[in-house]
């Protein structure tokens, strides 16, 4: 039994078609499949169900590309482990984002880091919560940052910062008026929404009352309900005229819309906020990597 093999068949199992697992591992098909058939009469067993349409675990398979997965986590924590020894800073630290938090964190995050850690590349990337969830535990990510509350198994997390919402809208709403905004009001108005799956659609939805029931009562009458795929789809939106929107401030800017397109309210004292923290996971070995990134979040 080889690394390689184990290798094999956990991307036999994630793509469940022999040519598409061989691409993946840079290998031809002949090679992936004389390994993984290897394997199966090394451990007596069977570990996937074979047909012309696609390729599937067996029960016991399963199990055993679970193991693989671990030791494979494993290896690769035995190897970060051997790098932390020359340089903890001289590798490449992979770190990914929430799609609200990414466009706004990483311009500024990426320049300190350079300045405090020239030696070290970064890869960065933006992603739904519960696509950097998977990566950050199957080791594809060192690090994330993501919106509170966050729990994994085996995952640290620290809290890095806390911003508050605020109300975006044309100068000539009926809200414009207002210094500041009661939550209770929003419901009462045309909301524009991150579309389903983001976390931040979740967080403005429970941090102004009403607004759920408004939705559904929308939804109910056979009305549409705008959505953006993204913080700077709803600002092109609202200067559109189309509705207001509620933001975290870090994603408020105006300047390239002008003040007489766009203007920003702050919510009523307790204004709602939202916490960004950093994940990362217990295994990790380059600790140094985590606090040099934190410091430099901080500064």
């Amino acid at each position: 039994m080889t690394l390689t093999e184990l290798r094999y068949i956990v991307a036999l199992h994630q793509s469940g078609h022999f040519r598409k697992a061989a691409e993946h591992c840079n290998v031809s098909q002949p090679t992936l499949s004389i390994a993984v058939k290897k394997l199966e009469e090394e451990l007596g067993i069977t570990l996937f169900e074979r047909s012309r349409q696609k390729v599937s675990a067996t029960a016991i398979g399963e199990r055993i590309v679970e193991q693989a997965r671990i030791i494979l986590q494993e290896t690769n924590n035995l190897l970060g482990l051997a790098e932390l020894g020359k340089d903890p800073l001289g590798s490449v630290l992979s770190v990914g984002a929430i799609y609200t938090v990414g466009p706004y964190l990483f311009p500024r995050l990426v320049t300190r880091l350079q300045e405090l850690a020239p030696g070290m590349p970064l890869f960065i990337e933006e992603s739904y919560t519960a696509s950097l969830r998977g990566k950050l535990s199957g080791g594809k990510l060192d690090a994330i940052f993501v919106a509170l509350p966050f729990t994994e198994t085996d995952v640290l997390t620290r809290p890095v910062y806390e911003e508050p919402f605020v109300v975006m809208m044309p100068p000539e709403h009926p809200l414009a008026a207002a210094r500041q905004i009661d939550p209770h009001e929003v419901a009462l108005h045309r909301v524009l929404l991150m579309g389903e799956g983001h976390c931040f659609r979740d967080q403005v939805l429970e941090a102004c009352p009403g607004l759920r029931e408004a939705i559904s009562a929308t939804h109910a009458r056979g009305s549409s309900v705008l959505e953006g795929s993204s913080l700077e789809t709803l600002k092109h939106m609202v200067a559109s005229g189309l509705g207001i929107t509620v933001l975290p401030k870090s994603a408020a800017d105006v300047a390239q819309y002008g003040n007489q397109r766009l203007i920003v309210r702050p919510f009523k004292d307790p204004a709602p906020t939202r916490t960004v923290a950093l994940a990362w996971r217990a295994s990790y070995p380059r600790h140094q990597a985590i606090d040099i990134l934190t410091d430099a979040l901080r500064q």
